[in-house]
């Protein structure tokens, strides 16, 4: 079930002109998948893979949408090839929004070795990273959506399981 913190995300990607999204399933991001779902201004278009989505947003990036993507941090690896010779290359605008699986509080001891890697990788490609850690980190989102346009870069929003129970 959708929270206030889901619906005020999807409200601030919205404001910032975001018109596509493409989603990975994640428990951490049901309720934003489930607002998004119910968002007639943004294009919802769930994917298979983290690597798929990348190139779906890069196609809505080239037909003229403004795109961003929602998945989790454990598939890092496998986008990395993507983000440096597709969504980099081509100097994508693309807002990523990434459930930081791993961190303290996480259930599934299986994802604590992706989090141990996730800002070294996305430091090692210049990604601008930001953490919500709490509920109030979220007010900067507006901002980080226009500086990712402005730029012309991917950012990385890693939200861990803190900020998602916090926001319950």
């Amino acid at each position: 079930m959708a929270t206030g913190m889901d619906k005020q995300i999807v409200a601030d990607l919205k404001a910032a002109g975001i018109d596509y999204i493409t989603s990975v399933p994640c428990k951490q991001l049901a309720g934003v998948i489930e607002v998004l779902e119910d968002t007639p201004e943004i294009m919802h278009m769930p994917s298979n893979k983290e690597d798929e989505g990348m190139g779906l947003c890069a196609g809505a990036f080239m037909g003229g949408m403004k795109p961003a993507i929602v998945m989790q941090n454990t598939a890092l690896g496998v986008v990395v090839n993507t983000l440096a010779t597709l969504i980099q290359f081509y100097q994508i605008p693309l807002p990523m929004l990434i459930s930081y699986r791993g961190e303290v509080g996480e259930p599934v001891a299986c994802q604590v070795e992706m989090a141990l890697h996730t800002k070294a990788i996305l430091n090692q490609m210049h990604i601008p990273t930001y953490h919500f850690h709490k509920p109030e980190d979220a007010a900067e989102l507006p901002g980080i959506l226009e500086y990712c346009q402005m730029a012309s870069k991917p950012v990385a929003i890693l939200c861990d399981a803190s900020f998602w129970r916090a926001s319950a």
